[in-house]
């Protein structure tokens, strides 16, 4: 991408800056949707035959899920994959949780082992689905499928579907499982040789898709959309299992569309974004993608609001500090943010006013919405946030004005938290009836997951936008003060930043195990979120750069509905 170096965009005459300060600026590509979603039709509607069926189909699963688990186990854990994988488990999680904690009964023996099982697939998926669930399953069951020599056993090279099985078992490891870290590295080159076989068009959809995007590392609405149409290749499938889960998506998909078309609206033409802020990333349906990553269930459409508009004025402000603000205004904004107050506004130079008033309107919504709750007070602790956000913001343009290069430890100390992560956190926690003030507290007293999520956003943004930042005139990355401090090469310094991702999702990992420090509803926010970075950044900034892929993948969720015939 092109960029210019210094270049004043045109501003309506209220919000015009200083036109004599030199300016940063990038020539970011504009909106790949422009006022698409603005013409979404709320009228239309599944035909009536179909949707009748829903509730028959919904209840058909559910008896499926809560039939005795007999001596049947592998069909259990199958049925249960599928209804997680094809992404109605959000119906069933009471009934899910309670099938599995009978096959743990029935399954393990003292401390957590597994009872071994020949059967590769039924191992490997009772293994992932019961540590997804937060049981702290061991892995050590995995060393019978050495040989005496210390080599996995031939017997299992040919079984397909069991090493795609163990491939995503593996995806769940933490730090000391070298079994697993076997596992992982031998089921990844064996997979991949198989794609140079004859597969069955099931198995070869899934091993390519896995192999692409790590199950446990993708969006959960984005794989469901994907298992839908591996899932009907399947000779085996559920007929009346897909048909739901096909009736489900293009409803939830009718719900995301319209709160896309309200979010554009306000973007487009409350906030009027093209016109008083040319120089920032014009990507709201982009945004509204990331915060569907983080929930899509029905209920969370108070949240999902809350945190698509906070979200998409980061997005304004993280240009504003990166690039275009001169130290001087930002210091003034800092200031602002720092004060909480409206009367701020005199101080700040009439483009920045736009941003302020509107961050300040967001919370201000927020609050009155949580009030209805009696719940308001909350706020506060996302506020804390905000503030703790806009100095290391101000930290790193300190950094890029004074030309300084921080060492690695100093970096991270400041830009895990530009990473926005633990805002974000604390924020997508707000619109949940289930929020308590004991859990705020917990999420702003930066626990170790939230802080393993910020290291992974913080780090792949950094892996694959930095030398488009440097062209642009931009602060340091973790790149360059690896390069720095440890006189490396920027291919090494790559390869250590890889590591420190990979030790980052394993810490999630453990902490996503039972005894949890909060219920799992919450975890698994923070969890979705370093999803989508893994989804987003994993070979360049699909964010940034959003026609591609990005694009792929919207079209995907909220465009194209799903075939029911």
């Amino acid at each position: 991408m092109s960029t210019v170096s210094s270049s004043i965009p045109v501003f309506p005459y209220d919000a015009k800056p200083n036109s004599n300060v030199p300016r940063h600026t990038a020539t970011f590509h504009p909106s790949i949707w422009g006022d698409y979603f603005l013409s979404y039709d709320s009228s239309f509607h599944e035909d009536d035959s179909d949707m009748k069926q829903v509730p028959v189909l919904k209840e058909y699963v559910r008896e499926m899920i809560v039939s005795p688990v007999g001596n049947n186990i592998l069909f259990k854990l199958n049925i249960i994959n599928s209804v997680q994988r094809l992404g109605v488990s959000y119906h069933f999680e009471h009934e899910i949780d309670e099938a599995l904690h009978q096959i743990y009964e029935i399954s393990t023996k003292d401390n957590n082992i597994i009872s071994y099982n020949d059967d590769l697939h039924h191992l490997a998926l009772l293994f992932r689905l019961l540590r997804q669930q937060g049981y702290p399953i061991s892995s050590d069951v995995f060393c019978q499928l050495k040989d005496k020599a210390g080599n996995f056993k031939e017997s299992i090279l040919n079984d397909v579907q069991g090493m795609l099985s163990l491939y995503d078992a593996s995806q769940l490891r933490f730090h000391g499982e070298d079994i697993l870290e076997e596992t992982y590295s031998f089921t990844l080159t064996e997979l991949t040789k198989s794609l140079t076989t004859k597969l069955s068009p099931f198995l070869s959809g899934l091993v390519h898709r896995s192999i692409g995007q790590a199950l446990r590392k993708g969006m959960p609405r984005l794989e469901a959309r994907y298992y839908i149409s591996f899932y009907q290749q399947d000779p085996s499938h559920n007929q009346r299992l897909l048909t739901f889960a096909k009736l489900d998506f293009n409803t939830l998909q009718k719900l995301h569309q319209k709160e896309v078309r309200n979010v554009t609206k306000w973007w487009v033409k409350d906030l009027n974004v093209s016109a008083n802020f040319p120089f920032v990333r014009d990507r709201i349906v982009e945004i509204c993608f990331w915060i569907i990553g983080v929930y899509y269930e029905p209920q969370y459409y108070l949240a999902r609001r809350i945190l698509t508009k906070l979200t998409a004025m980061l997005s304004i402000i993280d240009d504003v500090y990166d690039a275009y603000g001169t130290i001087d205004e930002l210091e003034i904004f800092t200031n602002a943010i720092e004060r909480w107050d409206i009367s701020s506004l005199v101080d700040l130079p009439e483009y920045m006013k736009l941003c302020y008033k509107a961050l300040l309107d967001i919370f201000e919504e927020t609050e009155q919405e949580l009030k209805k709750q009696g719940k308001e007070y909350f706020v506060k602790y996302s506020k804390s946030e905000m503030k703790r956000l806009a100095q290391a913001y101000l930290s790193e343009s300190r950094w890029f004005h004074s030309n300084h290069t921080p060492t690695v430890e100093e970096y991270m100390e400041v830009a895990t938290i530009t990473s926005t992560y633990s805002l974000l956190t604390t924020v997508s926690f707000l619109g949940m009836e289930d929020t308590t003030e004991e859990v705020l507290i917990w999420v702003t007293s930066h626990p170790k997951i939230i802080e393993a999520a910020s290291v992974i956003s913080r780090l792949m943004d950094d892996i694959v936008g930095t030398e488009f930042e440097h062209e642009r005139g931009h602060v340091v990355s973790s790149v360059d003060c690896y390069m720095k401090q440890y006189n490396s090469s920027r291919q090494n310094a790559l390869k250590e930043l890889h590591k420190l991702v990979e030790s980052a999702w394993k810490d999630i990992n453990k902490e996503c195990l039972n005894p949890t420090q909060v219920p799992m509803m919450f975890l698994i926010r923070v969890l979705n979120l370093a999803r989508v970075m893994d989804v987003l950044y994993k070979e360049q900034d699909n964010y940034t750069n959003s026609g591609g892929v990005t694009k792929d993948y919207i079209k995907a969720l909220l465009v194209n509905k799903v075939s029911t015939q």
